[in-house]
């Protein structure tokens, strides 16, 4: 009699958390399982779709492949090709605060990565309990721009209600430098402490990373939240500078009104954009940022960066 043959049982599962080459994985019952990849070409990331199976006689998984993806919030990194950070997202949270000091051109990149992918976004600006006045005329360009805006104290709890509801129903991921309290917003959202939180470092004023691995965190009035590592400074993946207009809502509106179509919105005559942002309608400051983005997408694609 020929030995039975062992016939893997295939199964749809979402990766929750990743550790390099490992995973976890939720099963549609809702139970989680730890699993390898097959091979070095598939890349997981939280928020994939795939397929898995149990291995005989072992309690990981294998993931054997993932489904197509509705979108990829990725990045460029220094070999000019593309990082993918997460997938199937519905809402980006970017997070600042009163410490470190706020870099606005960082917030902006994740906010021109969430327009391009088409999906909604806010701002939030934390640790509100360590200054006496907020930065009004940074806020008030996110919300002039239709982006949902919160001010916020992880530490006191103060609105942090209102990210809540921003969250509800939604597969967000929360993003932002070092140090700026993600975790602790997280923490006090599902009133556990499931991240680990650091302050800022008093040498060098930048946060420290506590989050080492991007994990999926399900919250209790529904949605999930991924909570991804700081970053010291974040740049979209751009298919061309052409696009980088698309990622800056007043632009692309105000950019209807210039006098060629193919306006870059930098020196062409004409230029609804650069009326507007002398008039003050567009922040010059955003207006810098989108400058930022052509040339910093630019030295990428010619290898310069």
């Amino acid at each position: 009699m020929m030995p039975a043959v062992y016939t893997p049982t295939m199964h749809r599962a979402t990766v929750i958390a990743t550790f390099s080459r490992r995973m976890r994985l939720r099963l549609d019952d809702g139970s989680e399982v730890d699993a390898r990849i097959k091979g070095k070409r598939l890349k997981p990331v939280c928020g994939d779709q795939v397929d898995a199976s149990p291995l005989p006689d072992e309690t990981d998984w294998l993931i054997t492949a993932i489904h197509d993806r509705n979108n990829e919030l990725a990045r460029p990194n220094t070999r000019g090709q593309v990082e993918v950070l997460a997938a199937n997202l519905d809402y980006l949270l970017v997070v600042a605060a009163a410490e470190p000091k706020p870099d606005w051109f960082v917030v902006d990149r994740y906010l021109c990565a969430a327009e391009l992918m088409g999906i909604d976004a806010g701002v939030v600006f934390n640790k509100t309990d360590l200054i006496d006045e907020l930065p009004e005329h940074e806020l008030r360009a996110y919300r002039r721009a239709g982006y949902d805006v919160v001010t916020c104290s992880a530490e006191t709890g103060d609105s942090v209600d209102r990210i809540r509801d921003l969250l509800d129903e939604h597969c967000a991921i929360i993003v932002g430098q070092s140090g700026v309290g993600k975790s602790s917003i997280i923490n006090h959202l599902t009133g556990q402490d499931l991240q680990k939180t650091s302050g800022v470092s008093e040498k060098s004023g930048e946060g420290r990373h506590t989050t080492v691995n991007s994990v999926m965190i399900m919250l209790p009035d529904g949605g999930v939240i991924i909570d991804s590592p700081g970053v010291r400074d974040y740049a979209p993946a751009l298919e061309s500078s052409a696009v980088a207009s698309q990622g800056f809502r007043e632009i692309r509106t105000s950019g209807a009104g210039c006098r060629f179509a193919n306006c870059r919105h930098l020196r062409e005559p004409g230029c609804a954009v650069k009326e507007d942002v002398e008039t003050g309608a567009i922040s010059p400051r955003r207006y810098e940022s989108y400058k930022r983005i052509i040339n910093l997408t630019e030295q990428l694609s010619s290898g310069r960066y």
